[in-house]
């Protein structure tokens, strides 16, 4: 079988300029400030400051309390959040399996962590239950982490339960990671949004929306779209019809318009993925406007 990080590699990298991957890298390394030992430079001492990051020479010949202040080069554990239910093997937007397209943010972020040292793990799961990866910082690792979360999607015969995923990381995650989540564009419920604000308090979070296929065909393609949770066939007589395509798209810009709003008032950085060739753009796109933000404030590193 192919090595999905060769896969995900040939993309990340044909879409990337050098001037891109130099800004992501940038947006790795400086939107949350950590501890490190990369001496920056010194600076008066602030209420609130740890005692033990005085320098205690330069303080006594200047005669001021002036503390070191250190470049963030290492960051917490980089958690992925991916939804693996039975939705995530029906088409994304370009047709293909938003399976695929999941992998494809997973592995291109996953990558993105291991170029900076850093260790990563998962959580993965549907209505049937959750599970956890061991963390990792290898690219043996990730690839493993890929290929259980594509065959954890193959044999799930569960629907999605992303509240149950977002549950399980407020229950059993307690130290401060940045978690990125994978999901489809399933209306976001009040218990998504309560999960989401637990999350947003102790954790950087980053939102990656799958976006669905259209629903509704014109005739002329003579394919059949089927619903993956009835199994049920889109009726000929509504492929095609004005109507029902304008109603639909109404009803997924509004679904898309909530999503939106909820994770702008909560300040989460979202993105939406649509395609194995635009997946890399966006998230670079994604990964800009994080970095231009968070000049002000303190954000996911990635």
């Amino acid at each position: 079988m192919p090595s999905l990080i060769t896969q995900v590699k040939s993309k990340l990298f044909i879409h990337s300029t050098r001037k891109s991957m130099h800004a992501l890298d940038g947006a790795h390394a400086s939107l949350l400030r950590g501890r490190s030992l990369d001496f920056e430079d010194l600076r008066k001492y602030e209420y609130g400051d740890q005692v033990r990051d005085i320098d205690w020479r330069a303080t006594a010949r200047l005669g001021t309390p002036l503390v070191k202040r250190s470049r963030a080069t290492k960051m917490q554990t980089v958690l992925f959040v991916v939804d693996t239910g039975r939705s995530m093997t029906a088409l994304a937007a370009d047709e293909r399996p938003k399976r695929d397209l999941a992998i494809m943010a997973t592995g291109a972020l996953g990558i993105l962590t291991l170029r900076h040292g850093d260790d990563f793990t998962a959580i993965y799961g549907d209505a049937d239950g959750t599970r956890r990866l061991a963390p990792g910082r290898s690219e043996g690792a990730l690839e493993h982490a890929l290929r259980t979360i594509s065959a954890a999607t193959d044999r799930s015969t569960a629907p999605n339960d992303r509240d149950a995923l977002l549950a399980a990381v407020t229950r059993t995650v307690s130290r401060r990671m940045v978690v990125a989540i994978v999901t489809d564009a399933a209306p976001v419920t009040e218990q998504t949004e309560r999960m989401l604000r637990r999350l947003r308090v102790q954790h950087d979070v980053l939102w990656l929306t799958v976006r669905d296929a259209d629903p509704v065909l014109d005739h002329a393609t003579g394919l059949i779209r089927s619903d993956v949770d009835s199994l049920w066939d889109v009726p000929d007589f509504v492929q095609g019809d004005p109507a029902i395509v304008r109603e639909l798209a109404a009803q997924s810009q509004a679904e898309a318009a909530q999503l939106a709003d909820t994770l702008q008032r909560l300040e989460i950085a979202h993105g939406v993925l649509e395609s194995q060739e635009q997946a890399v753009p966006q998230l670079l796109r994604l990964l800009h406007t994080v970095l231009s933000r968070g000049n002000g404030r303190s954000h996911a590193r990635l």
